[in-house]
């Protein structure tokens, strides 16, 4: 009888113990179940709150926005700076997040989660500094970026139209925010210097030119018409329909368009005088805080400046270090010229993009696989004339995240490149740049069904951090092409990339010494000086650039070491597994980050 007991009691303390379990398990699904939806409705929130007031940004994040519950109410909002209430916003979406449990989120939502968190308070943190901003730089200022993303806004359907009509018809408007808000930064001192100031003016006389836009032939005319062509060719708009919509384009072209760049050049012709600075930042009474919150939020790197200044100087001695022994082993490199580039077998930007494609199978992954077995689409188009003066050497537009089949790549051919600039620019934008990382990552996070707020989580080191680490590797692929017919022109192409990146990684320097350390132009032209570069004009134009773009250099070569940092120690942790495909697949399935982030995604992944 007592044995019999005893078992009883045994069998109800494990049915006890197993009731405990499973209402344990229940209630840890119950708090997991809750917490996902949490997240997903804040970051749903974030996503629409973020695009809803900017048709641009609407339209270049999504090409059907309607299926992602946006209204069709186009909005082109008036440029406003990050106050007190934008700060009342993140730290409302910080106290929410706090509310979340990442242990109970699955794998790819606790990542979004620690980089959201560490996002917005970044953004806090830079709130006090809003005034320090400058969206009208004269390299990279949207009364040169406006024009080119009007020139490329996709039409899909008659909706696209009559959004981009709405658009211009408020350009007035975002510009008198533009105006307002640089009246405001000359009322607190932090007004642009006059050089960048004359920039701006002359910008705005050339981009909105008087004869172009009498005669039909600027390039917001022609675009306009060859994407109507394509549509009526569609059978989507009728020739009525197309007449009556390029009528439309003309009038706001010159009645809104153009005299809202004159109203801004006015302003900038009164403002012009007010500003007490033509040097760094650090010559502003919170310069040099300013750019280390720039520094962080730009790259995406914690790093703190002098841990990056010791990165940058080992690598320009590395570097500099590779190229005098290159020279010593081909002395012949010193008298090569221009010439040496007919060797290369490729001209036409498409066939080097077709072999660049070719040669990077063994180095990286395929494309995520899609049920319509998706293959990208890409363009390659020149700059306008009348843009060459203000866009960069070449760049790549971002597609929407739900149509990522037609791809552009710009050339500005301002400065015609020769053959290798052009291959390595083209890896740099295209295959396995920029094109190739965005639609890779981007079809991995649409298959992961990651958060939507991913994709409005900018970060530009690891963006063009990636690109030119893959155009360094790009010159090795040129180097194969011709090492056997030519080896002379091949040690010359290492010579070009050595010589690119101490150039990038100066520039770099350069742009701490200016903006953190306060070096002025004498100081700059003393350091061009020695490397010689000793023209007054050209060392001139070098400190008025990183004047103009602080942190720009960073964002690439910073960008860069750290992608590198990141190989070395994927390299260790996983020894003899370690390849160049498996690294690249770990980055690019990442997705855009800040570098903390995927240092401890790449550590726990190993662990």
């Amino acid at each position: 009888m007592l044995s019999i007991k005893r078992n009883t009691q045994k069998r109800r303390l494990f049915i006890f113990i197993l009731a405990l379990l499973s209402a344990g398990l229940i209630l840890s699904a119950l708090l997991w179940s809750k917490d996902s939806r949490k997240f997903e409705k804040l970051s749903n929130e974030l996503f629409l709150s973020d695009l809803s007031g900017n048709a641009l940004s609407l339209h270049y994040t999504l090409a059907y926005p309607e299926n992602y519950g946006f209204s069709d109410d186009i909005i082109f909002s008036s440029w406003q700076t990050e106050d007190d209430s934008e700060g009342t916003d993140i730290r409302e979406a910080l106290e929410r997040l706090s509310e979340i449990s990442a242990d109970n989120l699955n794998e790819n939502d606790a990542y979004t989660y620690k980089l959201l968190y560490r996002y917005l308070n970044l953004r806090l943190s830079g709130i006090p500094y809003s005034y320090y901003s400058e969206p009208l730089s004269p390299a990279s200022g949207m009364q040169s970026g406006l024009p080119i993303l009007l020139a490329d806004y996709a039409f899909r359907n008659e909706r696209d139209v009559e959004n981009y009509l709405h658009i211009l018809d408020q350009v007035d408007t975002y510009f008198d925010g533009l105006i307002a808000f640089e009246q405001e930064k000359a009322e607190k001192g932090l007004f642009m210097s006059d050089y960048a100031a004359q920039e701006i003016i002359n910008q705005c006389d050339a981009i909105m030119d008087k004869d172009a836009l009498a005669c039909g032939s600027h390039f917001l005319h022609t675009t306009f018409q060859e994407r109507l062509d394509a549509l009526e060719k569609e059978g989507i708009i009728t020739l009525e329909q197309k007449n009556s919509w390029r009528s439309e384009n003309d009038r706001l072209l010159t009645t809104v368009v153009a005299p809202a760049y004159e109203k801004l050049a006015d302003a900038f012709l009164i403002l012009k005088g007010s500003g007490c600075n033509d040097k760094g930042l650090y010559y502003f009474p919170e310069g040099s805080s300013y750019y280390e919150y720039l520094l962080a939020s730009t790259t995406g790197s914690f790093r703190s400046i002098p841990e990056i200044k010791k990165m940058l100087y080992q690598d320009f001695q590395k570097n500099y270090s590779a190229l005098a022994a290159l020279l010593k082993k081909h002395p012949e490199l010193s008298t090569l010229s221009s010439d040496f580039y007919s060797s290369f077998p490729y001209t036409e930007a498409e066939e080097m993009l077709e072999d660049l494609k070719m040669r990077m199978s063994g180095d990286f992954p395929a494309l995520p696989l899609t049920q319509e077995e998706f293959v990208p689409s890409y363009t390659v188009k020149s700059v306008s004339p009348s843009m060459e003066d203000y866009c960069s050497p070449a760049y790549y537009l971002t597609p929407p995240i739900d149509d990522m089949t037609d791809n552009t790549i710009y050339i500005n051919h301002k400065n015609s490149p020769d053959v290798l600039t052009l291959y390595t620019t083209l890896a740099h934008e295209g295959y396995p740049g920029h094109l190739y990382q965005t639609v890779y990552s981007q079809l991995y996070m649409n298959q992961q069904e990651v958060q939507k707020i991913r994709y409005l989580l900018h970060y530009g080191g690891y963006v063009e951090g990636w690109a030119l680490y893959v155009e360094n590797i790009s010159y090795s692929y040129a180097q194969d092409i011709i090492k056997d017919s030519d080896p002379a022109a091949a040690a010359w192409y290492e010579a070009c990339r050595l010589n690119r990146n101490i150039q990038l990684c100066l520039y770099s320097l350069l742009d701490i010494a200016i903006h953190y350390e306060g070096a002025t132009f004498a100081q700059t032209y003393a350091i061009l000086n020695k490397i010689g570069i000793n023209d007054p004009a050209t060392a001139a134009s070098i400190y008025q650039y990183i004047v103009q773009e602080p942190v720009n250099y960073l964002k690439y070569y910073l960008g860069f070491l750290e992608i590198l940092s990141l190989r070395k120690h994927a390299a260790d942790l996983w020894g003899d597994a370690f390849s160049l495909q498996r690294f690249h697949q770990f980055i690019l399935e990442a997705g855009p980050s800040d570098f903390q982030s995927l240092q401890e995604k790449l550590s726990f992944a190993a662990s």
